[in-house]
Formats: structure tokens, C-alpha cells, sequence
């Protein structure tokens, strides 16, 4: 009886998220169908060259891919952001913490932090442009510098939000500093984290194609500033489609799959 009251159970359950999904992906794709229509429509009225319509934006992905640089310029473009986004999440996370934790030091430090978050992606790739030349360290310091500062804030934010009363009975307990890092404020700050942290993956796809146009002979963002030099603008519409899905692929597809999972205690409590 137990079996078939659990089989009965579970078999809503699933019905239940099959056809929340499937209302979903309908609206996404009735979404996608709409603005594809919309955009056939205004291409037909612009000469090619300002708007090239979507049969035609394929059309140049296809070439694109053809040309066999396509998967290393799209390949390079990714190590970059990925190299700069974990030195932004090991050097933002500990920060983040250790402002937490402590008031005193977070206040202090608090103005620079403000002052950081002003400079633009453009100023920076400019200083890195002077300080590292045309190299990947050019895109991936950029990265960073506008990646660290969300995941820091964020951190953080979680840091200051750990229950005072834990901490004073961990240390009741005499727990040293790194356990009650670890054991009350990592737990803490992981929500806030992986939010920051998406936030400051898609900021950092952004920023590494301005960092490529200035500093970089190779990547998206070079490819992008070659296209537009050459007025080629269905190369450019291609390239944008392409790090659009690619952005929208690593979001829904890994980034938030991934949280859900992690944090999947807190939609049952």
C-alpha cells in the first residue's frame, strides 16, 4: 500500500513539472518567434548594411564558422573571462569575509571600495593596455577589476548578516578564527556569493569584449572591431548572436542549474 501511495505521489509531481515547463518554454519560444519577426520586418525597410536581417546574419555565422578561426577566437574569448572571473571569485570571496567580520576594517575600507566600482571597463583596459601590453592579461585583468568588486559587495553583504550569537558561542567553544570562518560564515555567504557571482559573469563576458577591441589581436571582441572597421554587419549581428546564446547557454544552462542544486534546502524549509 506505502508503494503505491508514494508512486501515486510522485507521478503528479513530475506531471506537474513537465507542464510548468513546457508553459514555459512555449512563452520563450512564442518570445523568440516575435522578435525574429519584428526583426525581419525592419530589415526589410534598411539597406543591408545598417540591419541585415536574420536570413542573412545566419548566412554569415555559417561563413564564419567555415573559416576555421571561429571555435579558437570564440575558445580564447572564454579563457579569458573564465581566468579572470576565479581570480575575481579567490580574491573577492576571502576580502569579502574579512570585511564581514569585521565592522571596524569594513568601514575603512568601504570608500575604495565605492572609488573602484566608478572606474569604467573602458579606463581599465586602457591602464592594462599600458601595463600589460597586447596580451590576454589585458582582458583578463579587466575582468577582474569589474568581475571582484560585485562579488566582493556580495560576500560581503552575507558576511554582516551571520547571526552575532553563533559567532559568540563558537567562541564560547574556543574555535579558532578559521573554523568559524569555515563553519558559520562560509555556510553564510554562499547564497550571496553564487548571486554576485552570476551577476559578475555576465558583467564580465561584457567587459571582456571592450578590453578585446582595445588590447587583444585575437578573441570576440577583435573580431567584432575587424567586422565593424570592414562595415561588415552581418558579421557583427553573427558574432552578438553567437556570445548571446553562448552567455544564455552558461546562465540557464550551468550557473543556475548549479544553485538550484546547492541551495535546494532552502526552497524546502
Amino acid at each position: 500500500m506505502s508503494s503505491v501511495s508514494t508512486a501515486s505521489s510522485v507521478f503528479p509531481a513530475r506531471f506537474g513539472r513537465l507542464t510548468r515547463f513546457a508553459k514555459v518554454a512555449g512563452q520563450r519560444l512564442s518570445l523568440l518567434a516575435i522578435f525574429l519577426i519584428v526583426w525581419w520586418l525592419a530589415a526589410q525597410r534598411v539597406p543591408a548594411f545598417i540591419l541585415p536581417g536574420p536570413g542573412k546574419t545566419w548566412n554569415a555565422l555559417l561563413d564564419l564558422i567555415a573559416t576555421g578561426t571561429f571555435a579558437e577566437d570564440l575558445g580564447i574569448t572564454l579563457y579569458r573571462v573564465v581566468a579572470g572571473f576565479l581570480l575575481a571569485a579567490l580574491v573577492g570571496t576571502p576580502l569579502g569575509i574579512l570585511l564581514g567580520a569585521n565592522r571596524r576594517l569594513g568601514s575603512f575600507c568601504e570608500p575604495v571600495l565605492s572609488v573602484v566600482n566608478t572606474v569604467s571597463a573602458a579606463i581599465w583596459a586602457i591602464f592594462a593596455l599600458i601595463w600589460f601590453g597586447i596580451s590576454n592579461g589585458t582582458t583578463i585583468f579587466v575582468v577582474f577589476m569589474e568581475a571582484m568588486p560585485l562579488i566582493l559587495t556580495n560576500v560581503w553583504q552575507g558576511a554582516q548578516s551571520v547571526n552575532a550569537e553563533y559567532v559568540e558561542l563558537a567562541r564560547s567553544f574556543q574555535m579558532s578564527r578559521s573554523k568559524v570562518m569555515t563553519k558559520i560564515y562560509l555556510p553564510t555567504v554562499l547564497p550571496y556569493f553564487f548571486s554576485g557571482a552570476r551577476l559578475a559573469f555576465g558583467f564580465g563576458w561584457r567587459v571582456s569584449l571592450v578590453a578585446e577591441t582595445i588590447g587583444s589581436s585575437n578573441g570576440v571582441g577583435y573580431r567584432l572591431r575587424q567586422a565593424a572597421d570592414l562595415v561588415q554587419t552581418d558579421q557583427v549581428f553573427a558574432w552578438t548572436l553567437t556570445m548571446v546564446v553562448l552567455m544564455v547557454v552558461l546562465e540557464y544552462g550551468i550557473l543556475k542549474p548549479l544553485e538550484n542544486h546547492l541551495f535546494r534546502w532552502k526552497k524546502r524549509a
